[in-house]
């Protein structure tokens, strides 16, 4: 059975929808059990009875705050995070999920857990909704501001990999994102990665792709630094939040207006869930030895539940290993 560490007192509202965000995850699985690090005091009330026998409480009193810095995370051993991360460093739990601070996470997520033989640098991937069915899993959003060639050839293996053994896509598509689709596009980085994964024939590649790509479903895996890829993300997410408000402020200004969004409440409804980060969860950190999942900050229950099930897949996939081998079958120089 697998067993989640979580960080219970990361993220920007205290404990209380992380803990009820754990409290659904384990009422709607039951192949899992967890170890909730925080303060007991705190965190005892918010676990109903009946699940004493599969919530474990590691009590501990620091809290890495998002105003700290990253590097401090490695001196305070016993704060929230470092703690849940030595728990699946010492094989105690699987997998890891935390909403607290993100570079915290990363850099003790990397020197403690460890990279996957043969990862220069772990990345951050997330989902991005796409007008078709499905969504594209973008990387890297936040990890690496400055890559090279050699960092965006193993970005796009671990994204090819995570994509098949996680989100179970069938032979995933991956692209390269740049400013245009012709091969002599890009900044010297895109264009000498896309050097590399043509001679190395990585499968299913399908040459440069523009940011609209992205959200047309074209391919189902795309690369970039994390420069760009926070940039990428955060408009995403203003973009979706600008629509919503104009939305709302125009179909207040008519009857008509209203009683077209009473008929059309189920397409709206759906459009949210669409572009909910909630219904992701978190974004996993690819090239480590053990899944670890970043949860936004502002993670409600439903986010926190939906990273844990994130986890729990990853976990019990062979995802690592396959990252580990076709480093290897496709090494470059």
């Amino acid at each position: 059975m697998v067993k989640i560490a979580i960080d219970a007192m990361g993220g920007d509202f205290g404990p209380t929808p992380i803990m009820e965000g754990l409290v659904a995850a384990l009422k709607q699985n039951n192949n899992f059990t967890a170890i909730a690090v925080g303060k007991k005091d705190v965190l005892l009330p918010l676990i109903p009875r009946s699940l004493d026998d599969r919530i474990e409480i590691l009590d501990t009193h620091d809290v890495i705050s998002m105003h700290d810095s990253a590097t401090d995370a490695l001196k305070r051993k016993e704060s929230t995070i470092y703690k849940a991360i030595e728990l699946v460093k010492d094989g105690v739990a699987d997998a890891v999920v935390s909403a607290g601070h993100s570079g915290a996470s990363m850099s003790l997520a990397t020197l403690r857990i460890g990279r996957i033989k043969g990862v220069s640098r772990p990345a951050i991937a997330t989902l991005m909704p796409t007008s078709e069915n499905q969504n594209t899993l973008v990387l890297d959003v936040g990890a690496n501001v400055d890559c090279d060639a050699k960092n965006l050839f193993e970005f796009a293996i671990m994204g090819q990999v995570y994509a098949q053994y996680v989100l179970e896509l069938d032979d995933p598509i991956m692209g390269l994102l740049s400013n245009g689709e012709e091969e002599s596009k890009g900044n010297e980085a895109t264009k000498e990665a896309y050097e590399l994964i043509t001679k190395a024939k990585l499968p299913n590649f399908a040459g440069n792709v523009e940011g609209s790509d992205i959200f047309k479903g074209t391919v189902d895996v795309v690369v970039c630094d994390g420069f760009i890829g926070n940039i990428l993300l955060k408009t995403a997410e203003g973009v979706a939040d600008t629509i919503g408000k104009i939305l709302k402020k125009n179909l207040k200004r008519s009857l008509i207006s209203i009683a077209g969004a009473v008929l059309m409440r189920k397409v709206f409804k759906n459009l949210k869930v669409r572009v909910d980060y909630a219904e992701y969860g978190g974004a996993p950190l690819l090239g480590v030895k053990s899944p670890v999942i970043i949860a936004h900050g502002k993670s409600n229950h439903k986010a926190i539940k939906n990273a844990i099930f994130q986890a729990i897949r990853a976990a019990n996939s062979n995802m690592n290993q396959n990252i580990e081998e076709r480093l290897q079958r496709y090494k470059t120089n």
